[in-house]
This record gives structure tokens, C-alpha cells and sequence, in this order.
């Protein structure tokens, strides 16, 4: 049996890729919603991206856990 190191290797590539858009989209909602300035606009875009994180991160539980793909 022999390891497929490019598969390997694309796997670990959008692994790194993916968590570090999912803290960049959340770190951009804390910011958003941090900010003295409260208005409507910076409120709605914060929290669609705590949706967007959210989704990512549920996007990624379908992918590992096999008995959510049948």
C-alpha cells in the first residue's frame, strides 16, 4: 500500500487555506461589531459573517463525518 502524496498534500493545502479564511471572516465580524461607530450596515455584515464562519464550519463537519454523505 502506497501513500498518495498528492492527494496528501492538496488535502493539507485547503485544510490550511480554509481554517485561515474562517478566522480571517471571524475576526472581521469581531471587528466589525467592536467598533464605537454602531451602525445597521456594520451590525448586519458582522453577523453574516459569524453565519459565513458558521457555515463553513458545518460545511466542514458534512465533508469528515461519512454517514451525513449517504
Amino acid at each position: 500500500m502506497s501513500i498518495d502524496w498528492s492527494a496528501f498534500v492538496t488535502v493539507a493545502l485547503v485544510s490550511l487555506f480554509s481554517a485561515a479564511a474562517l478566522v480571517t471572516v471571524y475576526s472581521l465580524g469581531l471587528r466589525l461589531l467592536t467598533v464605537d461607530d454602531r451602525s445597521t450596515v456594520r451590525t448586519v455584515a458582522g453577523w453574516a459573517c459569524f453565519v459565513v464562519c458558521g457555515l463553513g464550519v458545518l460545511y466542514g463537519i458534512y465533508l469528515i463525518v461519512p454517514a451525513l454523505h449517504r
